[in-house]
Order: C-alpha cells, then structure tokens, then sequence
C-alpha cells in the first residue's frame, strides 16, 4: 500500500537519491565535479530544514513498507529565492562544492512551482507519479495559489505524457542549464477531479 504524506526531517536521507536522480537528469554543468556522496550531502541538509519541509516550500512524499519511495516538492513562485537560498547555504557549507550552488529561476509568476518530483526506479509504472501530482493541488490551495506549474525535460516525453493525463497545458519554453524544457501548468479548480 502506498501513503502518500508531508514530509518530515526522518525523510531526508531517503528523500536524498531520488532529488539526486533528477540533478544527474539534469546534467548541471556546475555540479559535474562534486562527487555523489556530497551531493547526497548536501540534498539532505537542504531536505531537513523547515523551510524545505513545510515552511516556504513543500515536500510531499510517497511511502511503500516504511520506505520513502516518491517524492515531489514545490512552492509559492514567490518563494524561490528563499527556497533557493537554502540549497545555497547548504552546499556553501560543503568543501567539495568550492562555493555555493546557484539555481536558475524556474518559476513562473502566479503560480506554484513543482520544482521537484521523483519516483524510485524500483517503483516506476505504479501510479506513484500520479498520485504524488494528484495530492499536490490541496497544497497549492493552501498557500493561497490557483495554478500549479513545473517543467518537464523536452526529451523527457513519458513524463510530458503524464502531466497531460493530469491537465497540465504547455505555456512556455524555459532553458535551464544546457537544455530546453516545456514549462506546463494546471489551473486549478475546486470541482476539478484529477483522474
């Protein structure tokens, strides 16, 4: 049985490897050299602070026997500086990054950002995905915004396949890094029932 849930700071090391896995997707360019182990690190920290969990950002996770097995975390546009600012701390704190890590802006206005949203491979192909993104609009709502949005990785079509099963509409093209992503969002309705 699957437990879709909030977070807690227990999860982080197991939140970790799947955030992990979409930094390697990714292919960072600044984060070539940092070995994994650092990384993991750092991911960690980052996923213990109560900004990360609850406060200006959102982790939600998918549980299976105990095991973290999904995750997907997000927040207010309006707080990504901030959310940002936490994963700079954390890696400036970490000798193997040399300085702070930098994200780019991901967001769009009016919105809240899914920044983030993994599946453990051992878990792939069991609505895991589906049903971390149909948890997300009560939190959305509670953070007072009306539309979700994300980017999705344009050679990455499984996933772009998903997000439009769950209503979300291609509105922009955003680079990030060395590649080019859809950016997508969902215009939330109370009535609006996510199969």
């Amino acid at each position: 049985m699957i437990t879709i849930r909030p977070a807690d700071q227990d999860d982080a090391g197991q939140i970790a490897p799947l955030i992990n896995m979409i930094f390697d997707e990714m292919q960072l360019e600044e984060l070539d050299d940092i070995p994994e182990p650092d990384l993991e690190q750092a991911i960690t920290a980052a996923y213990r602070t109560p900004d990360y969990l609850s406060g200006k950002a959102t982790t939600v996770v998918a549980e299976a026997n105990g095991q973290v097995v999904g995750v997907a975390f997000g927040y207010p546009d309006k707080n990504e500086d901030a959310v940002d600012d936490v994963l700079a701390r954390v890696t400036a704190d970490n000798d193997a990054f040399g300085s702070a890590f930098e994200a780019e802006a991901e967001s769009y206005e009016h919105e809240w950002y899914l920044d983030s949203i993994a599946v453990d491979p051992d878990y792939q192909g069991h609505g895991i995905g589906g049903k971390l993104l149909a948890a997300l609009p009560k939190y959305a709502q509670a953070d007072g915004q009306t539309r979700i949005g994300l980017n999705v990785d344009m050679a990455n079509l499984g996933a772009k396949k998903l997000y439009d099963r769950y209503h979300y509409e291609t509105v922009g093209i955003k680079p990030i890094g060395d590649r080019m992503y859809f950016h997508m969002q969902c215009e939330l309705d109370k009535d609006l029932v996510l199969a």
